[in-house]
């Protein structure tokens, strides 16, 4: 039966610099649909990306779902590197869904760590710091997924360009599924609403290998607000 720890609230502005020369090894949060999508390439590239987490030992947070392709990546990921390089972090208004989605319980041989929270932007801010504390490589990937993986991913895009993070941020493009928000990226630096060198905050990849590469080769935008975010 899974680990439910509690965890209390943490605001944006807690959430620490990544520390020089840190020996902890990279952490990868992924965002995306509780759906498995219509087409089946939208599964492969949530078992693809696990598998690729796994080639090069990056560990997995996500949002403690059980279903779609976030029940992929974390099954997939436990099964491979085993439930220690999985935690999954999920509201405790969600937990009675997960558990009937899971068969009663959220079996953490299958889906690793699950850690309960008391609402969405505890969550969102714990994973975000589990990021930002990993090691070279870390970020956030954006597989396929609706309203709430959009938003968690605009999120992580707006304090990048804050200077709240420094992780990359990048979509995982299956079958042209974000094609209309890199083409709204670029119609907002024209329209003069993104800054040219923040246009490259957001990343895309086509593939499981290119994440990797891409979280490990990322460059800061120097147009990023450079602002002091350890004030209270």
């Amino acid at each position: 039966m899974a680990s439910n720890t509690v965890a209390t609230q943490t605001s944006s502005s807690e959430i620490p610099a990544p520390l020089p020369g840190s020996s902890k090894g990279p952490v990868i949060c992924v965002f995306c649909g509780a759906s498995a999508g219509t087409s089946p390439a939208h599964i492969e590239a949530a078992r693809s990306l696990a598998q690729s987490l796994h080639k090069h030992n990056i560990s997995l947070v996500y949002g403690g779902g059980t279903v779609g392709l976030m029940g992929e990546v974390a099954r997939t990921l436990s099964s491979l590197s085993g439930p220690e390089a999985v935690h999954g972090v999920i509201p405790e208004t969600l937990l009675g869904l997960e558990r009937e989605n899971a068969g009663g319980h959220i079996d953490e041989k299958m889906y690793g760590r699950t850690t309960v929270v008391s609402d969405m932007h505890t969550r969102k801010n714990m994973m975000a710091k589990e990021v930002i504390e990993g090691g070279p490589g870390s970020g956030f990937v954006a597989l396929s997924g609706g309203y709430g993986t959009l938003e968690e991913l605009m999120e992580v895009i707006t304090w990048n360009q804050l200077g709240i993070h420094g992780r990359g941020v990048v979509v995982f493009n299956v079958e042209g599924y974000y094609d209309g928000l890199i083409q709204w990226v670029r119609t907002a630096v024209s329209a003069g609403f993104i800054a040219p060198g923040n246009a490259g905050i957001l990343v895309e990849a086509l593939d499981a290998e290119e994440v990797i590469r891409e979280l490990r080769d990322y460059q800061i935008s120097e147009d990023r607000l450079k602002l002091d975010w350890s004030q209270k």
